[in-house]
């Protein structure tokens, strides 16, 4: 039975009602967090995933740890989760959409719908994305005499705080046929290309991508000059600005431009190693020069790491820099519908957007040309580069104004 507090009228009409001072109400997601009884990581990103604290996990087997990363908690939820080795993990099934990464190790998935006798079985490796489909039963099977890694994203948190029921998560008898078939060839890897229908950008169509670490990537040039990218589609969701996530990697001494969105990209390292710098909107184009270069964040990674792009509740500038010999490979890592729309930025009401990353903030779009941005941002990345013994490969015509 709930104790109801007896709730009493102000004094007088020149008197407020309610607290002057209130603690953050708690959501449906964080209380589920906290139940689960493994550790949680608080934080705007991670240099190395393997290096987590991580705690013996009931409900999936094995051991594991949340991510709450900053900016994130309406919107996308993460976890590390350890398979035993030569073991495997509990079957599970949930009404929210759940892609894994494999960090570490190799083995097998199996996924079945409820009622039906018919498994689905793929293998993976290091590298290795994936999706869980909605409400179908799923187990990871450990094929090494090693503990394998994967990291999962999910839209777990704007689930649970509309539904507010563990119940009719994880024990919903809805036909998971939404987004899984019997086809044979289901979870056959696609190499396909296609272009994106909304952004004209590289795309491919599968529901298993055996590795996206050594894959080919289409050449794009919008974050940075030599960029690469290919975006990935999974069955059953539409195929515009609703599938979000991609794979891409900046050249070797190379950087993109700062750019700003709403929070919810998470860029995970896959190859090489970086950092990226997060700051505040309102300390302009040029924080350094304007006295606030202390409060502009910065995370390291390397394969294995990420940083949560935007925190804070979004609209930050984040920039990403390639700080090793080989090239730096990153996945944007989707974790299914958030609820957003189309480009969630955009706040004129036309049916035309801008190319965020194309045009800068001086051109209605949202990325600082490399002319107009803090002169520290080349010094100290070129300054990183001779610690490393790396060539800096910026053109010197990117830093003068057209």
């Amino acid at each position: 039975m709930v104790t109801k507090a007896q709730f009493e009228e102000p004094a007088g009409e020149d008197q407020p009602a309610g607290y002057r001072t209130y603690k953050r109400a708690v959501s449906p997601y964080e209380r589920f967090l906290e139940e689960e009884g493994i550790p949680i990581f608080r934080g705007i990103g991670v240099y190395d995933t393997r290096q987590m604290e991580m705690g013996p996990w009931k409900r999936l087997g094995g051991r594991g740890t949340y991510l709450y990363l900053d900016g994130l908690a309406d919107v996308k939820g993460m976890f590390v989760q350890e398979v035993p080795a030569g073991g495997a993990s509990n079957a599970t099934k949930q009404m929210d959409g759940e892609f894994f990464l494999v960090i570490e190790g190799r083995g097998t998935t199996e996924v079945w719908r409820e009622g039906s006798t018919k498994k689905q079985t793929f293998e993976w490796q290091p590298g290795t994305l994936f999706m869980a489909p909605l409400n179908a039963w799923h187990r990871h099977v450990n094929a090494t005499s090693a503990p394998a890694l994967l990291l999962a994203s999910n839209n777990a948190p704007p689930v649970f705080n509309i539904y507010q029921s563990q119940q009719f998560i994880f024990d919903n008898p809805y036909d998971a046929s939404l987004r899984l078939t019997d086809a044979e060839d289901f979870f056959k890897p696609q190499a396909e290309l296609e272009r994106d229908e909304v952004r004209g950008r590289a795309a491919i169509r599968s529901n298993v991508f055996p590795d996206i670490i050594t894959c080919e990537l289409p050449l794009d040039n919008q974050r940075a000059p030599g960029f690469r990218r290919i975006q990935p589609y999974f069955n059953g969701f539409i195929r515009d600005a609703g599938t979000g996530g991609f794979v891409a990697q900046y050249p070797s001494g190379r950087y993109s431009k700062a750019h700003y969105h709403q929070s919810g990209a998470v860029l995970v390292c896959l190859r090489g190693k970086g950092y990226s710098y997060n700051w505040r909107i309102e300390h302009s184009p040029t924080p350094w020069a304007n006295g606030h270069g202390e409060e502009v964040k910065i995370q390291e990674y390397i394969p294995g790491g990420l940083v949560a792009a935007a925190p804070g509740g979004g609209n930050w500038f984040h920039q990403h820099f390639s700080a090793g010999a080989e090239p730096l490979r990153i996945i944007n890592y989707w974790g299914g519908p958030s609820g957003r729309w189309g480009q969630a930025d955009d706040e004129s009401g036309s049916d035309e957007v801008r190319a965020g990353n194309i045009y800068g903030i001086n051109e209605g779009g949202r990325s600082i040309h490399y002319w107009m941005e803090d002169p520290h941002i080349r010094n100290y990345y070129a300054g990183r580069l001779r610690k490393e013994d790396v060539k800096f490969d910026m053109a010197e015509s990117l830093y003068q104004q057209p």
